[in-house]
């Protein structure tokens, strides 16, 4: 059975305009896909967009109108196969900070919103629009999403309570959901990256030092991984007509001390 066939699909993704977001996007293009990178950030998601000949969606993934408007952009390049959901956040806090005052509330719910319901809300009507289809193989198979986890699901630091369960979430509804999608030819899996080299650790000499020193945490290789490796498993996992209801850590062996 050959790998599926990307060449004139659409797919999405997610936080397309920067880290693994976008090294997926350039690695789906690569493949003949023509990509809907869904972010806020529009002056990179243009770029990024322009880059990979696809086209630039604002989307707030938490919002049902703004995911229905990407997978509509999608449905119109050409028959919808893929979706990486790859855009996340975090917000650190303590549940009981240092003067016994508890966690806002409101900040816990916010990285919910966006990691766990937000992929959701994404993946359900991604997947509807791949239902409708036609399949491309004997099997049946109609397209595949990928939903990105963390280490941090497994191996929650100090700090991490609402980014952890946001992540433990989504690695949790991975096999109920791929269970009812079954029934579609819809294959769903789900990465749990370690320490990734992207935007989030920032630029400069301060910013190289630090990414070094947490590199010397990391198994091996001693570095922190690039968006480029972990979306050689993105597409792994999207075109292997055979992997399903997985969860796959793609760390370098690190397992996250406590803090």
């Amino acid at each position: 059975m050959p790998r599926m066939d990307l060449n004139g699909a659409s797919a999405i993704v997610t936080g397309g305009a920067s880290g693994i977001g976008e090294a997926s996007a350039i690695q789906l293009a690569a493949l003949g896909a023509r990509v809907v990178i869904a972010d806020l950030n529009e002056d990179k998601g243009n770029e990024v967009a322009k880059q990979v000949g696809g086209l630039f969606v604002k989307c707030d993934v938490s919002s049902e109108e703004d995911g229905a408007a990407a997978v509509l952009a999608a449905s119109e390049m050409g028959p919808l196969r893929a979706l990486v959901n790859s855009a996340g956040l975090g917000r650190a806090a303590r549940t009981v900070d240092r003067n016994n005052d508890p966690m806002a509330q409101s900040d816990f719910d916010f990285v919910i919103r966006i990691n766990l319901l937000g992929s959701f809300n994404m993946l359900r009507q991604s997947a509807a629009a791949m239902a409708k289809t036609d399949p491309v193989d004997e099997d049946g198979q109609r397209g595949a999403i990928v939903n990105m986890a963390s280490a941090a699901a497994f191996d929650g630091q100090i700090g991490q309570a609402a980014y952890s369960a946001s992540k433990g979430g989504i690695v949790g509804m991975t096999l109920p959901i791929a269970r009812d999608l079954s029934a579609v030819g819809v294959r769903v899996n789900t990465v749990a990256p370690g320490l990734i080299d992207t935007p989030i650790y920032g630029e400069g000499e301060q910013s190289d030092q630090f990414k070094a020193h947490l590199g010397q945490s990391v198994l091996f290789p001693k570095r922190l991984g690039s968006g480029e490796e972990l979306a050689f498993m993105v597409v792994d996992l999207i075109t292997n007509p055979y992997m399903n209801a997985e969860t796959i850590r793609v760390d370098g062996g690190i397992r996250m001390p406590p803090k």
